[in-house]
């Protein structure tokens, strides 16, 4: 059994308009399928994001925490440049 549809009425740029009806006519398909099928891909690509698998998250987390706690206690906020990123952090001044 087929799921009922529900009208909507959109607005595209010129440019997608012209995109989606290439596409309906290079695939055999009207151009509402153009724009269903599109946004089955989005909903599948939200629902399944790709995973973190080498913990590159974990090492972000990691050097921040770190990072806090190198300054912890001074009561300042921390001023910093893109290169001390890469250097050693000074300690016991």
């Amino acid at each position: 059994m087929r799921e009922s549809m529900v009208r909507k009425q959109i607005y595209l740029p010129r440019k997608q308009n012209l995109f989606v009806k290439r596409l309906a006519k290079q695939r055999g398909i009207s151009e509402a399928e153009v724009i269903r099928q599109a946004l089955e891909r989005d909903e599948k690509a939200v629902k399944n994001p790709v995973r973190d698998t080498e913990g590159g998250w974990k090492q972000i987390q990691h050097f921040v925490r770190e990072r806090q706690a190198l300054y912890a206690g001074q009561g300042k906020p921390v001023n910093w440049n893109r290169n001390e990123l890469y250097e050693e952090p000074k300690t016991g001044d």
